[in-house]
C-alpha cells in the first residue's frame, strides 16, 4: 500500500511520519536498538516478508535513520542506526510504556527496559518545562515559531 507523503507539509510531526515511513519501520528500529543489524536478524526476530524488509531497510537508510555498512566478517551488509535513528530511542520506549497501559498483557508488561549499568527499570516518559517542572495532561499548548511562514 503506498502512503501518501507529507514532504510538503509544514509541520514537524508529518516530517517525522515521513521518515519513519510505517509501522513496520518502527518494529525494525526497535529491533535495531534491541542489538539486531543483520538483514536476516531483522527476518527472523520479525516474521516480515522478505521484499517489504528490503523495502523498508531501504526507506530507513535514505531517510539517516540507519546506516548501511558492509559487514566485516561476511559478505553481508549490516545496518547500523545513525545519530537520527538512536535519537528515536525516547519514541520507541514512549509507545512501548504505552502499549503495557493501554493494550496490556493480562499477565503483565511483556519486557522490562531496564538501565544496563544500574539494573534498574526505566521510569515512564514524562513531559517537561524547561525548568524542569511537569506538565500534566492538558496543559500543552502550542504558539508558532520561527519555522511557520505567514502569508
Amino acid at each position: 500500500m503506498k502512503y501518501k507523503s507529507y514532504r510538503d507539509m509544514n509541520c514537524s510531526l508529518a516530517q517525522a511520519l515521513d521518515a519513519i515511513g510505517e509501522r513496520w519501520a518502527l518494529l525494525i528500529l526497535r529491533e535495531a536498538f534491541y542489538g539486531k543489524t543483520r538483514f536476516n536478524q531483522f527476518l527472523d526476530e520479525l516474521g516480515i516478508a522478505r521484499n517489504i524488509l528490503t523495502a523498508r531497510l531501504n526507506h530507513l537508510v535514505a531517510e539517516g535513520l540507519l546506516e548501511k555498512r558492509p559487514a566485516t566478517e561476511t559478505s553481508h551488509a549490516e545496518y547500523v542506526l545513525t545519530d537520527a535513528g538512536r535519537a528515536l530511542r525516547t519514541v520507541i520506549i514512549a509507545l512501548i510504556h504505552w502499549g503495557d497501559e493501554y493494550r496490556p498483557h493480562p499477565k503483565g508488561p511483556r519486557f522490562v527496559l531496564i538501565d544496563k549499568e544500574s539494573d534498574l527499570p526505566l521510569r515512564k516518559m514524562g513531559i517537561y518545562a524547561e525548568n524542569g517542572s511537569e506538565v500534566k495532561p492538558g496543559k500543552v499548548g502550542v504558539r508558532p515559531g520561527p519555522g511557520v511562514e505567514k502569508n
